[in-house]
């Protein structure tokens, strides 16, 4: 089974999503969008953009 994305809708707040790893934790969650389809937006930025990410920690220790 592999991650997925899931959209909750609560009334009055909009939508949001969580990303589901495959043991069924949350890993990220989004933002409130007011739209179902802003939602669904966000969620392909995610996988456009993600792979390419670079980590910025700057808590890391320097070794």
């Amino acid at each position: 089974m592999a991650a997925k994305f899931r959209v909750i809708h609560q009334p009055g707040k909009g939508y949001h999503f969580n990303l589901v790893a495959t043991n069924g934790q949350v890993i990220a969650t989004s933002e409130h969008y007011e739209t179902h389809r802003a939602c669904l937006a966000g969620i392909e930025s995610v996988r456009k953009n993600a792979p390419q990410a670079e980590l910025d920690d700057p808590t890391a220790k320097k070794e």
